[in-house]
């Protein structure tokens, strides 16, 4: 699978979760909580995939994209955070539902800068046999991706 196939897999993976988030009832607390803590475990793999290897290729193979790059890292910073904070938060704390609208925002603004705005210039700058060995790296990646939304590298920054 290309690099840019996997990750717009990842988001759609994450879209689905959030739908499921916002369809739950008001006292599906447990419910939440579970979905909550899957959305926490991809984004955390993904952000993390992309800043090892994704970004640093992209930013090699074009170089016009690295605005774009830095601007993705620090939207990663803001929701790495985010899910840090929503991790320990109980489901019934007046916050819980708030801090998820609110990562839902983010990341769906990020989903779309990232595949309409940047992608397209990567995807033919790299050509497809760099784009599917970077799909190999980063799927063999995952399985070594941090637990934890502040081990990945701009949760610091």
């Amino acid at each position: 699978m290309d690099g840019i196939v996997l990750l717009k897999e990842d988001h759609k993976t994450v879209e689905k979760l959030f739908k499921q988030f916002e369809k739950a009832g008001d006292n599906a607390r447990a419910e939440k909580r579970k979905i909550a803590d899957k959305v926490i475990e991809e984004l955390t793999t993904h952000t993390w995939i992309e800043e090892k290897i994704f970004y640093p290729a992209a930013r090699e193979a074009a170089p016009d994209t690295k605005d774009h790059v830095l601007e993705s890292v620090e939207e990663h910073h803001v929701v790495l955070w985010m899910l840090s904070g929503l991790k320990g938060l109980d489901p019934s704390d007046e916050r819980f539902d708030a801090k998820m609208t609110v990562l839902i925002e983010n990341v769906r603004h990020h989903v779309e800068e990232e595949e309409k705005e940047w992608f397209p210039d990567v995807r033919k700058a790299m050509g497809r046999n760099r784009l599917t060995e970077l799909g190999a790296q980063m799927e063999k990646a995952k399985n070594r991706a941090p637990g934890d939304p502040l081990a990945v590298p701009s949760a610091d920054k």
